[in-house]
């Protein structure tokens, strides 16, 4: 629905990378951490996890804070993995689990998912959806492994890397949505807020 008071996004992330991202937008936007609970089951499929915990994050919000007047805004949730030959990769857990990642992805493709879920904190309306992109890495040898999982960049990033900093070295090309691999595809985000009746351009 459409309307003339201006709506701003409310990021329930502290995700740097979706930080900078919602900035480019131009839309005014506040950051409120979700806390959600982020373990999912086995059974779930890729496409499943990141909508799923998406829209967790983004209810968690919803539910533990309060809305009225200019604080109303469009909740934003967003989730990413990486999946190679149907395994998902999440956060590294120290340098060690990175490089060990890193080897399984070097020289091959894999698929990035993510999930974005957006809550009307007036009413409460929801949507969820997900976008994929297939990333190519290039064949790596053993130090270079080793040293790009020691300069940090990929510990707290799904797959153990960073498309957007130093990891743009170690990737040769992408199938899809380059922002989707950063942690929110924008071009989704923006025609699911105009279902709420925010309009970016």
């Amino acid at each position: 629905m459409e309307s003339n008071v201006p709506r701003h996004i409310i990021l329930a992330s502290t995700s740097p990378r979706r930080r900078e991202l919602i900035a480019t937008l131009g839309i005014p936007f506040d950051i409120v951490p979700s806390h959600a609970d982020e373990s999912t089951s086995e059974k779930l499929t890729p496409e499943q996890i990141v909508q799923e915990l998406a829209r967790r994050k983004a209810e968690a919000v919803y539910h533990s804070t309060s809305f009225d007047g200019d604080s109303a805004g469009i909740i934003v949730g967003s989730d990413t993995v990486v999946v190679r030959d149907g395994t998902v990769l999440g956060k590294p857990q120290n340098e060690q689990e990175a490089a060990a990642m890193l080897r399984s992805l070097q020289g091959r493709s894999h698929i990035v998912y993510t999930g974005v879920a957006c809550i009307d904190s007036r009413t409460g309306e929801a949507l969820v959806d997900y976008r994929s992109t297939i990333v190519t890495m290039k064949p790596l040898n053993e130090r270079e492994i080793e040293a790009y999982a020691a300069s940090g960049e990929g510990l707290d990033k799904a797959g153990a890397y960073a498309i957007q900093g130093l990891g743009a070295t170690i990737v040769t090309g992408i199938e899809g949505c380059y922002f989707n691999v950063v942690g929110l595809p924008l071009s989704l985000l923006v025609d699911m807020l105009g279902q709420f009746g925010v309009r970016v351009l």
